[in-house]
């Protein structure tokens, strides 16, 4: 990973109930997922939503899939 996703995300208690948001919004990782896996296609998403970059939507997607690494390489 060449990104430090960690940048644009940010836990806030204050925000989303404690959600990872984009910062800066109050836009969530999982409602960036949720765009993408009913279809929309970043371009889409970057359209309807001016306050994302392209890197937002990458560090979502890195946070999401380091988060479901974590998961499943704890011990039992």
């Amino acid at each position: 990973m060449d990104m430090n996703y960690m940048e644009r995300i940010r836990i806030d208690p204050a925000v989303r109930s404690g959600k990872p948001t984009i910062r800066g919004t109050r836009i969530t990782v999982y409602d960036i997922l949720e765009y993408l896996a009913s279809g929309m296609s970043q371009d889409e998403i970057l359209a309807d939503f001016p306050d994302l970059s392209s890197e937002d939507i990458r560090a979502a997607l890195l946070f999401a899939a380091d988060r479901e690494r974590r998961l499943f390489s704890a011990p039992l």
